[in-house]
């Protein structure tokens, strides 16, 4: 029996590495995105451009110290300086007013120094709506402004540590061309661009709880810089607004105050750069850009496809007082009415044009990936400083400065259009996959068609300096080819956006294969096993409904509207194995009150599901509306206060009193139960951590007694890896192996529990106990049919499946119910801070992990052998527990390797769907790592239990 075990262990191990090699190549396939080039772009290149930018149109650059001294690049340089102020999670309505959307909100119209200067008559500075290209997580987004290329979905899971990026990239071509950077605030500017900028001043960015650490660094340095003169590009990084929104929302306290500090520091920035921007002065031509990375939706959350994610803002001001107005055909201004009747205009702006609008205006080299366009009303802003040399301030607004500055416009889209097609060949040819042949002809033609338009007619216009400037001939001309090559980069765009990803089918079939092969081995292992102890016949009634069950769940995931609903779904499912439960103890007359409790259970799982606890407890919008409708009384009545902060101690002392009455009927079994006991230690210093971090205790000074509020924490962390060293040690020496098993799986399962419940937040002990309450309801009607099928024999029971399916249905539920959901703006990343301060890549993952995965996975798995009878009503050999245990581990790994296989299908199908990125992608990652982690604790449960 015991070499029998030994090699079930190792089939375990073979699953695991089966399933691994399976998801990899399949997310080879699915993931491969596209190819990072490693070109880089130099300003010799553009000689080999049929354009006539720089250095041959220079003769009449404008003023300014840097650009007299530089060496010009690719395109006439515009202004001589940048500054650029990333407000992270910058909502479009933080800057544009409350007059552009259906009603006002106390979060908007709070910059107000950005609307006044750009609603000011004859003014240089402008409001637009930017769209960003999802995911909308910080490291996606700063790539892409930098690239100018849409971001790679694989990338996001480098969130928590970036990388270096290795393609070419604005921030390199500024170095190149020798323009002196200076960064502060976000350390995510300095691990994706090491050893780029001469000054840097990077503070620490993942800790959400933190609102005020980066952002007063960046105030720190940010205005004595503005009175240097030893930087071209200043880089400062907020993430205030971020981390406001992440932990409290944006209808918050918190959220309207940095607003307003924002408002604060913009106008004192813009104060300096006015007072500066006189002729000769160090902010004579000098742009600021005020921007966010992405938006935010009104819980905070960021990373996916929506409006509210995907809609931020930029406000750009040129320090030169008078600019030419764009054509009305380029003028993509929305206008609306305020309550004085002035009428207010914003722009629109994609932040994939960013890198080429930036890298136009300093007259650098664009980067090589970049198939963004040059902005026509952006890079309109610093056009003013071409005409002062030659025209009166009066010329503004003319034809002839509408015509003077399309012929810059016109030449610097010319070589914007070289450099979009040269990379497009480029990647066509060196990629595994590239663009088809019809699509690059399609590609090819538009912009043959746009090059011959300006071989012909506008380069000699471009040519002729003396011409007639004010002719209408000559505008219609400029305006043709300009309208040509927008058309061109909008095409190029459009195919990129719709077949950017590399789909390579073989991997993806081949990987979907390699997991359908190996979950019929799997689930041969399950039916097909001993004939004494395994499941009866896959034909009989149970087998039969738990096959329907996990068939109907795995089909949902064909929907993307039943992927959303995923915890109600399994919710639903679970009440109906309920239902079945149910009928078998009435018709039986026996355990009907577990029966009910476990209906009981479910109901209360299902309004935790709706709620959100753990996600939206932290936010107003939470306090301010689900316990009205749940409780019917105000959200600042008493009786709701003291509830919201007992509640969650008096479930700790619950679980301390059921783990006392489990030691105490167990035998004395040695470490075993010194481990649980200390479990029971864990808990009560959870439970005095949130009396003291409670108003209502009066033990307000306990936290600086005991050394403050990462104290305690980090004592249930150290309690819990003594408990596993112990367990592990215990187990490897014990000779007893039989007689302890109940208060093993109690001492693994409480000794894994602790953190879990520390990490989850007061939330947490609620949650444990209806999952424990839940769990025994399972245990108990498992027990009575096992009573009843056995008729006596002495021979143990076959399994039945059902309580297996209920368990893993209740760990989907348990995961949902703690305010998590498919997407990786449903980690709780301040669970990761939960004891410490600083941020450690490592442990802060793990911290992440067991917040993640602790109730659905963790406890799930190790918890699985309480399905089992300890005390059986017949004498059995404890081999056969043993082996069944192995039978159940393996079934429940079939479930989760279903629903794996079901995801990878429904992936495969829907590669093209408009929400694959946003919602299908990170369901497969989130079901992939659940799938390996299963496995991983499999093994280390097998090794443990058998």
């Amino acid at each position: 029996m015991e070499t029998y075990l030994k090699n079930k262990k190792l089939t375990a191990l073979g699953f695991l590495l089966i399933h691994a090699i399976a998801i990899l190549i399949f997310t080879r396939g699915f993931l491969l995105t596209r190819t990072e080039l490693p070109f880089h772009s130099t300003c010799s290149d553009v000689s080999l451009s049929p354009c006539l930018a720089s250095p041959r149109s220079n003769h009449d650059s404008s003023s300014g110290q840097s650009n007299q001294t530089q060496p010009k690049c690719w395109t006439k340089p515009v202004v001589d300086r940048v500054i650029i102020i990333v407000l992270d999670a910058l909502r479009i309505d933080f800057v544009a007013p409350s007059a552009f959307f259906p009603e006002p909100k106390p979060w908007m119209d709070k910059l107000t120094i950005l609307q006044t200067l750009a609603f000011a008559n004859d003014s240089s500075a402008k409001i637009f709506k930017a769209f960003a290209d999802p995911p909308t997580t910080s490291l996606q987004r700063l790539k892409g402004l930098t690239t100018g290329g849409l971001p790679t979905f694989i990338d996001i899971g480098n969130s928590f540590g970036a990388p270096a990026i290795v393609e070419d990239n604005f921030i390199n071509q500024l170095v190149l061309n020798g323009k002196r950077l200076v960064m502060m605030g976000d350390d995510t500017w300095t691990q994706l661009f090491p050893n780029q900028f001469q000054k840097s001043y990077p503070f620490p960015s993942f800790n959400v709880k933190d609102l005020d650490t980066v952002d007063n660094g960046c105030i720190e340095h940010l205005f004595p810089t503005l009175f240097k003169d030893d930087w071209d590009v200043l880089i400062a990084h907020f993430l205030g607004v971020d981390h406001a929104g992440h932990i409290f929302g944006v209808d918050s306290s918190p959220m309207i105050n940095k607003l307003e500090q924002y408002n604060s520091v913009l106008e004192k920035v813009i104060n300096i750069l006015e007072s500066q921007a006189g002729p000769g002065g160090l902010h004579e031509n000098t742009m600021l850009i005020v921007m966010g990375d992405h938006g935010q939706t009104l819980n905070g959350d960021h990373g996916g496809g929506t409006a509210e994610e995907v809609e931020t803002t930029m406000f750009a001001m040129s320090t030169k007082k008078h600019t030419t107005l764009v054509p009305p055909e380029f003028d993509t201004s929305s206008c609306k009415q305020n309550k004085d009747g002035k009428q207010m205009c914003i722009s629109y702006i994609e932040q994939l044009d960013f890198a080429a609008t930036l890298s136009a205006l300093l007259g650098i080299s664009f980067p090589f990936g970049s198939i963004g366009h040059v902005n026509p009303e952006l890079y309109a802003l610093g056009s003013s400083s071409w005409n002062l040399d030659k025209s009166d301030l009066g010329n503004f607004g003319t034809q002839s400065a509408a015509n003077e500055w399309m012929k810059h416009y016109v030449d610097v889209l010319c070589v914007n259009a070289w450099q979009v097609k040269r990379y497009i060949d480029v990647y066509s040819n060196s990629s595994v996959v590239g663009f088809s042949s019809d699509d690059m002809s399609r590609i090819s033609d538009l912009y043959s068609a746009a090059e011959q338009n300006w071989s012909n007619s506008v380069k000699h216009i471009l040519m002729d300096r003396n011409g007639d400037d004010g002719s209408t001939d000559i505008s219609a001309l400029l305006k043709e080819q300009i309208a040509e090559y927008l058309n061109f980069f909008s095409s190029v765009v459009e195919l990129a956006r719709s077949k950017w990803t590399e789909f390579n089918l073989n991997l993806m079939i081949t990987g979907f294969g390699i997991l359908v092969i190996s979950l019929i081995l799997q689930f041969l292992a399950v039916f097909h096993g001993d004939k004494s102890y395994a499941v009866g016949s896959w034909l009989s009634t149970g087998a039969a409904f738990t096959l329907f069950i996990v068939t109907i769940r795995a089909c949902s995931f064909l929907s993307n509207s039943y992927i959303l609903e995923e915890g109600k779904v399994a919710n639903f499912l679970l009440a109906t194995t309920g239902l079945i439960k149910l009928r078998y103890s009435v018709m039986r007359k026996t355990m009907r009150k577990e029966a009910f409790m476990f209906l009981a259970m479910v109901f209360v799982l299902r309004v935790s599901i709706d709620i959100g606890l753990t996600k939206q407890a932290a936010t107003s919008q939470f306090m301010s509306s689900s316990p009205s409708w749940m409780l019917g009384i105000a959200p600042d009545h008493p009786a709701l206060t003291y509830a919201i902060e007992i509640a969650p101690i008096l479930s700790v002392v619950i679980l301390i009193c059921v783990l006392y009455v489990a030691i105490a009927k167990a035998p004395n079994e040695g470490v075993w139960k010194y481990v649980t006991v200390g479990s029971m230690v864990s808990y009560f210093f959870i439970a005095l951590l949130w009396a003291s971090e409670s108003k209502i205790f009066g033990l307000d000074q306990l936290l600086q007694v005991t050394g403050g509020r990462n104290r305690i924490p980090q004592t249930v962390y150290v309690i819990g890896l003594v408990q596993l060293c112990l367990l592990a040690s215990a187990r490897m020496f014990c000779t007893e192996k039989d007689k302890n098993w109940a208060i093993r799986t109690v001492a693994l399962v409480s000794a894994c529990s602790s953190p879990i419940i520390l990490l989850s937040g007061k939330q947490g002990s609620m949650l444990a106990l209806v999952y424990l309450v839940a769990g025994y309801c399972i245990m108990r009607l498992e027990g009575v049919e096992r009573r009843t099928k056995s008729d006596g024999q002495s021979k143990f029971s076959k399994l039945n499946p059902l309580c297996v399916v209920q368990w893993s249905l209740l760990s989907i539920c348990m995961f949902f119910a703690s305010g998590h959901w498919c997407a990786f703006d449903g980690l709780r990343y301040g669970a990761a801070f939960v004891g410490f301060d600083e941020f450690v890549l490592i442990r802060q993952a793990i911290l992440l992990t067991i917040e993640t995965f602790g109730f659905s996975i963790i406890l799930s798995v190790f918890g699985l052998p309480l399905l089992i009878p300890f005390h059986s009503q017949t004498p059995q050999a404890h081999g056969e527990k043993r082996h069944q245990l192995f039978q159940m581990y393996m079934l429940f790994g079939v479930i989760s390797a279903t629903t794996v296989t079901a995801t990878i299908l429904c992936v495969t199908i829907q590669r093209r769907h408009l929400m694959v990125w946003g919602l299908f992608a990170p369901k497969f990652v989130f079901d992939v790592v659940d799938l390996i982690l299963t496995d991983l604790l499999i093994c280390l449960a097998s090794a443990y239990y058998l």
